[in-house]
């Protein structure tokens, strides 16, 4: 069973976070949000456990 890595994993992080940024740049809300649900999709995808993502939601939740 695999388990939520919630220590920093990204090299390069804060250039990462600046694409983040930069897709939504000249977007509307609504185009904002739509990226924001594909991206999510993407990644549930590429993660492909459900109890990883079980444990990503409660986490994000509080």
């Amino acid at each position: 069973m695999a388990k939520l890595n919630t220590t920093r994993n990204v090299a390069g992080a804060d250039d990462v976070y600046q694409m983040l940024i930069d897709a939504h740049e000249g977007l509307s809300k609504a185009e904002s949000d739509a990226l924001n649900a594909r991206l999510i999709l993407t990644l549930i995808n590429h993660i492909g456990d459900g109890e990883v993502i079980a444990e990503a939601l409660a986490l994000a939740k509080g």
